[in-house]
C-alpha cells in the first residue's frame, strides 16, 4: 500500500489495517477507583504491556517495515530499549536485518528482549541522544532504513492505532492519559481522537519533554533523568511531533520518581501487572494528584509498556 503522508484518522485506520496481522490488539480493563486508593466511575486500563515485545512501539516499527521501502541493509534504529525491541522483533517477523543502538542506561530486560529477537546490538553512550548519532551514522554508511523512535509520520500513524482501538473497548471515555517521552505515542492517539475526548500527557519531573517545549513554544532541550529514563527521557519532543500535541493534548502534568514508584506497586496490587516505569506514569498522575478528575468523569489509562524483570521492579519498590 501507499503509506499515508497524514497523521490523522484516516492514516491511522489504513495503517492498523496493515499491521493488525502482525500486532495484539490489547486488552482493556475496567478498575474500581477504589482499587486505585480513589473515588469514582471505574476507571479503563490499556494494557499494552501486553503487546507483542513488550510494549506499545511495535505498532510503529511494524508501519515503519511495512509501508517504507526497505534497502538491502534493512533497518537501523535508535532506542532507550522499547523501540530497538520493538524494531528487532518487527524485523525477525519479516525476515530483515537490523542494527539497534541503545545507551548504556538501557534496562537488562530491554537489553535482553533485542538480543532475544537476533539483531545486531549496539550498546553505549549515556543517553538516547547518543545512541541516535551513532544510529544515523550508521544509516548513512550502510544506506540502512533508519527507523525513528517517535518522530516519524509512519511511528506516529502505528502507535495511533492504540487510540482506535481504546475508542472501541472504551466508547464513553471522557479523558486518556498517556506517558509522554519523545510524544509519539501521545500524538498518535491524540491525532486519532481529533477533540473527541480529552487528552493528557503525563511526564516525568526529571525529564520534562513536552512540557518544556510548549513553554518555549517550539521543541526545546530539557532534563533526562530519572527512573524513566529509559523511556521517557529523549532530551526534546519531536519536531513533526510537537504541531500535533500542542494542537490536540490539552494540557501535561508531571510527576515525581516517587509518585512512579508507588505506582508500580499499586498496578502491582491492583492488577498484578508488572509495569516498567515510564507505563506507570499515568497511573502515578492519578494516585499522586498530579490529575484530579472531575466528579463523574470517565477516564482511560494507557500501560505502555512492561519491560522490566523482577530484579528492577523490586529495586523501585
Amino acid at each position: 500500500m501507499t503509506a499515508p503522508r497524514t497523521v490523522d484518522r484516516s492514516g491511522i485506520a489504513a495503517t492498523e489495517a496493515v499491521i493488525r496481522p502482525y500486532v495484539r490488539l490489547t486488552p482493556t480493563v475496567a478498575v474500581a477507583a477504589a482499587d486505585l486508593g480513589l473515588a469514582g466511575p471505574p476507571i479503563t486500563v490499556k494494557l499494552e504491556l501486553l503487546q507483542v515485545a513488550g510494549a506499545f512501539k511495535a505498532r510503529g516499527a511494524f508501519a515503519n517495515l511495512l509501508l517504507r521501502d526497505l534497502p538491502p541493509a534493512g533497518a537501523v534504529a535508535a532506542s532507550g530499549g522499547n523501540h530497538g525491541a520493538a524494531v528487532a522483533y518487527a524485523a525477525r517477523a519479516l525476515g530483515v536485518p537490523a542494527r539497534i543502538f541503545v545507551p548504556t542506561i538501557s534496562s537488562p530486560a530491554k537489553i535482553a528482549r533485542i538480543r532475544e529477537y537476533g539483531a545486531d546490538l549496539v550498546v553505549g553512550g549515556e543517553g538516547y541522544a547518543d545512541a541516535y548519532a551513532a544510529s544515523e551514522e550508521a544509516a548513512a554508511a550502510t544506506g540502512a532504513l533508519s527507523v525513528h523512535a517517535f518522530d516519524q509520520v509512519e511511528t506516529m500513524l502505528g502507535a495511533g492505532s492504540v487510540g482506535l482501538e481504546l475508542e472501541q473497548q472504551a466508547p464513553g471515555i471522557d479523558t486518556v492519559l498517556v506517558s509522554v517521552g519523545g510524544g509519539g505515542l501521545i500524538a498518535g492517539v491524540s491525532a486519532w481522537f481529533g477533540g473527541r475526548v480529552r487528552v493528557v500527557g503525563v511526564e516525568p519531573e526529571a525529564a520534562p519533554t513536552l512540557s518544556r517545549a510548549l513553554a518555549a513554544g517550539r521543541p526545546v532541550d530539557a532534563e533526562t533523568g530519572g527512573v524513566a529514563a529509559d523511556s521517557l527521557a529523549p532530551r526534546r519532543v519531536g519536531e513533526l511531533v510537537f504541531p500535533i500535541v500542542r494542537e490536540r493534548v490539552e494540557r501535561v502534568v508531571l510527576v515525581t520518581d516517587d509518585a512512579i514508584r508507588a505506582a508500580q506497586e499499586v498496578l502491582w496490587q491492583a492488577l498484578r501487572v508488572v509495569a516498567e516505569p515510564g507505563a506507570a506514569a499515568t497511573t502515578a498522575a492519578l494516585v499522586s494528584g498530579a490529575y484530579v478528575p472531575a466528579s463523574g468523569e470517565r477516564l482511560a489509562l494507557v500501560v505502555s509498556g512492561g519491560n522490566t524483570v523482577a530484579v528492577d521492579f523490586a529495586r523501585t519498590r
